[in-house]
C-alpha cells in the first residue's frame, strides 16, 4: 500500500522517549461518601497514563496483562488535580512494565501530595492479538539500571508466586 504507515523500529529506547502524563481535575461525582475519589477513577487514569507510556516504547498495540499492589497511601478530594506520571522500568520479551507514580495537587494552593506508585505489565501484540517482541530498553542513567534490576526482582517474584500458587504463568 502506498499510504501505509512505516513498521515500528525495534532498536532500543530510552525511559525518557516514552514517558506519559495525564492530569484530570477531579469533579464531585468521582467522590465515595467520604469525600475521596473513588480508587477505580485514579486506576483508570493509572492505566490510560502506563498504556501511552507502553504504546510509545512498543510503538505498537499493547494490552493491560497486570496491575501489582496498589496502596492507596492518602485520599484524594473533588477539586484536586490528579497527575499521573509514567515511565517504562522493565522491558522482556513481549512484556513492558510501566511505573506510574500518583501526585495530587491543590491547583489554589500549589500544594501537592504524592498519594501512590504502582507497576502494570503490558504485553505488545500483533493485528491478531498474538504477543510478539518488543523493542529492549535503552538504559542511560544509574537510576534507570536500577530501576530495570527492581522490575528484574518483581518479574521474578510474580512468576514464583504463580508457581507457588500452582498456576501456569501467563
Amino acid at each position: 500500500m502506498a499510504n501505509a504507515p512505516p513498521a515500528p523500529s525495534q532498536g532500543p529506547r530510552s525511559p525518557r522517549e516514552s514517558q506519559a502524563i495525564i492530569s484530570e481535575l477531579m469533579m464531585p461525582n468521582q467522590v465515595n461518601p467520604l469525600g475521596h475519589v473513588f480508587g477505580g477513577v485514579i486506576l483508570s487514569m493509572v492505566d490510560r497514563a502506563a498504556a501511552v507510556a507502553a504504546m510509545r516504547h512498543a510503538r505498537r498495540t499493547v494490552v493491560t496483562a497486570s496491575i501489582d499492589r496498589v496502596d492507596f497511601r492518602l485520599p484524594i478530594y473533588a477539586g484536586e488535580l490528579v497527575t499521573c506520571q509514567a515511565r517504562v522500568t522493565y522491558v522482556g520479551r513481549t512484556s513492558i512494565e510501566v511505573e506510574v507514580q500518583v501526585e495530587a495537587e491543590n491547583p489554589l494552593t500549589g500544594g501537592r501530595r504524592h498519594t501512590n506508585t504502582c507497576y502494570l505489565t503490558f504485553v505488545g501484540i500483533d493485528e491478531s492479538h498474538t504477543p510478539v517482541p518488543v523493542p529492549p530498553l535503552k538504559l542511560e542513567t544509574d537510576e534507570e539500571k536500577r530501576r530495570f534490576r527492581e522490575g528484574e526482582l518483581r518479574r521474578a517474584h510474580r512468576l514464583r508466586l504463580l508457581e507457588e500458587l500452582g498456576q501456569k504463568r501467563p
